[in-house]
């Protein structure tokens, strides 16, 4: 690994404490970038942000933000230029799921679903953006990526809201391609499929509790099962796909979403 490939990269990262984010905060700072954990849990982003500067190559600072919240977005993007001087990648990963079926679902869960998925994800773009502008030319694109899901592809009708969420999501990024540009701002974001994470082991006990499932563990054994590599997979598989769109390997690209599910769309 080159510990100076993303080296001059200041990157706001959201539900950082955790899961996907935190293990690409580590992957980033390991090569040179620094990072701006947000995340409710502000005690456990504080902590994956002492594991980084203890190892010593890029930095890390942790934030308390709710990314429905404008003024939190917009507090989290004035701690990382405060920091680290700009900011030039924001990386939007926040995210959570409730299964409900789809006459099930009440307006409580609605928005809690689409209150983080995708407002949060749009102010966020939104909050960033302006100060990327504000900011004016630099050499290379600033970056915008957004975390998508497989489910903007594959219709769940136990899911109904969160595959709502997430073609948002798939908007927001050809959107927000489409506008940017012009500020020499691109916009791209990943799919995963199935990650074990903290949000999929929740999800895995919910599945169980409205019925879907009948215990807990089946949800990924029978998910395994319809993908073309037969095998969930975990933060690690992603992080790659994640430091590419940082870097400035991707400089030409905008307006893309790439998946990483295991082949789960061409099943």
């Amino acid at each position: 690994m080159d510990p100076n490939r993303l080296k001059g990269k200041n990157i706001l990262i959201t539900g950082a404490a955790q899961g996907m984010g935190a293990t690409n905060a580590e992957h980033f700072a390991e090569q040179g970038a620094n990072v701006c954990l947000g995340d409710l849990d502000a005690d456990t982003a504080q902590s994956v942000a002492d594991r980084i500067n203890e190892r010593g190559n890029g930095k890390a600072i942790a934030v308390r933000m709710d990314v429905s919240k404008r003024a939190d977005n917009a507090a989290a993007v004035a701690a990382t230029v405060d920091a680290f001087g700009s900011i030039n990648v924001g990386l939007f990963n926040a995210g959570l799921n409730k299964p409900k079926f789809f006459m099930d679902i009440d307006e409580d869960n609605w928005d809690l679903i689409m209150n983080v998925n995708t407002k949060g994800m749009w102010l966020g773009m939104q909050e960033v953006a302006r100060q990327m502008i504000k900011q004016g030319p630099q050499e290379h694109v600033y970056k915008l990526i957004n975390v998508g899901s497989v489910a903007s592809r594959k219709p769940l009708y136990d899911v109904t809201v969160y595959c709502t969420s997430k073609y948002g999501c798939l908007a927001l990024t050809h959107c927000g391609a489409v506008t940017l540009a012009e500020h020499n701002i691109t916009v791209n974001g990943y799919a995963p499929g199935v990650v074990k994470t903290p949000l999929w082991e929740q999800l895995d006990k919910d599945l169980v509790e409205i019925g879907f499932k009948e215990k807990e563990g089946q949800a990924f054994d029978d998910i395994a099962e319809m993908l073309a590599l037969k095998k969930v997979s975990y933060p690690d598989d992603v992080k790659g796909t994640a430091a590419f769109l940082v870097s400035h390997d991707s400089d030409y690209m905008t307006g893309q979403m790439i998946h990483i599910d295991g082949g789960w769309v061409i099943q």
